[in-house]
């Protein structure tokens, strides 16, 4: 069963459970439509018995991806641990007390102060106290803790990737921020369903670290790939890290995805260590692939992205972008 199931990460979870040939509940609000073939289930989490649908039934896993008050982990996993063999809650790297070194395991410590019985307070903690809730319902060995870096793919409601293809579709001079060979770690959120139902069928429980290994891709792959898939009309003009910065460019929102090397984002966002995940058997896809499929998608809906509740839209505005390139003419460190 999905605790959500309709947008980004719980929608490439039943797509790929319905591709097993696996029998799929969903519980929604109704805003969004659920994949085809799969039994849906309306409440709303956060109401006064908004889980009374749930008040029957018997499921082999739950998949929660739940990103806000713990509390409403809590009262899901309650009512389900004498009904689900297994909770699988997806969490994120960002539960790992900042800043983590670089290299994190699974058994850093500290991590973030949190409740399970917590209401909203911010992402770190929220997932944290969501993670606490999964175990003292289910136990460590029935919990499995999904930490998530950073996922791209078909679907995505943040704005990331969709940024860049945008951008590149629309051509001429592009501001890309360097340098070229920045390495990138992410999931596509195929490969990261994928990695889940291995997991709820082998029965695995535990945090794991879910991203990409070291080497999955650069920065320059990235942007070579959202400029070709899209037409290949777009100039990319590179600049140094600290052109960007010094042109006052906010990382991770003005450009998505980038972060300054050798910095404590960075280090955080793209250097946990996965060796568990990998010995379980995460494969991922070529960004080329991520790329492409995900601007397929954008195209099928003209466009736009879908947008998570809350979250402010990222990247570059054209008037930005355009005097940022004018300023840095002939500076050091700017590659046509």
């Amino acid at each position: 069963m999905l605790l959500g199931g309709t947008e980004f990460v719980g929608r490439a979870v039943v797509e790929a459970a319905l591709g097993r040939g696996w029998e799929v509940t969903v519980f929604h609000r109704g805003r969004h439509a659920p994949p085809p073939g799969v039994r849906s289930l309306h409440g709303d989490r956060t109401a006064p018995d908004g889980l009374a649908a749930l008040a029957d039934g018997t499921w082999d896993a739950v998949v929660d991806t739940w990103s806000a008050a713990p509390r409403a982990v809590r009262d899901a996993a309650r009512l389900l641990r004498g009904r689900a063999g297994r909770y699988v809650y997806v969490s994120s790297c960002s539960v790992y007390a900042w800043p983590p070194r670089a290299g994190y395991t699974e058994d850093a410590e500290p991590v973030a102060d949190a409740s399970p019985d917590a209401d909203a307070t911010e992402y770190a903690r929220d997932k944290r106290g969501g993670e606490l809730a999964a175990v003292d319902a289910f136990g460590a060995d029935r919990s499995l803790l999904v930490r998530c870096g950073l996922i791209l793919g078909p679907h995505e409601n943040v704005g990331r990737l969709p940024y860049w293809l945008n951008r590149a579709a629309r051509g001429g001079d592009m501001l890309a921020p360097g340098p070229r060979e920045l390495p990138l770690r992410y999931i596509d959120v195929r490969d990261l369903a994928r990695w889940i139902l291995d997991a709820v069928r082998e029965e695995r429980g535990g945090p794991y670290n879910l991203v990409g290994p070291a080497g999955l891709a650069t920065m320059g792959e990235l942007i070579d790939a959202c400029v070709r898939t899209t037409g290949g009309t777009a100039r990319p003009h590179w600049l140094d890290p600290e052109t960007v910065l010094g042109a006052g460019l906010e990382p991770w929102s003005q450009l998505p995805v980038w972060t300054p090397p050798d910095s404590e984002l960075h280090d955080a966002l793209h250097s946990a260590d996965v060796t568990r995940a990998l010995a379980t058997g995460l494969d991922c896809r070529p960004v080329t692939e991520t790329v492409t499929d995900t601007w397929r998608r954008l195209r099928e809906s003209g466009g736009t992205p879908p947008r998570r509740p809350g979250r402010p839209p990222l990247g570059l505005d054209e008037e930005t972008e355009a005097r940022v390139l004018a300023a840095v003419r002939g500076v050091p460190g700017t590659t046509p």
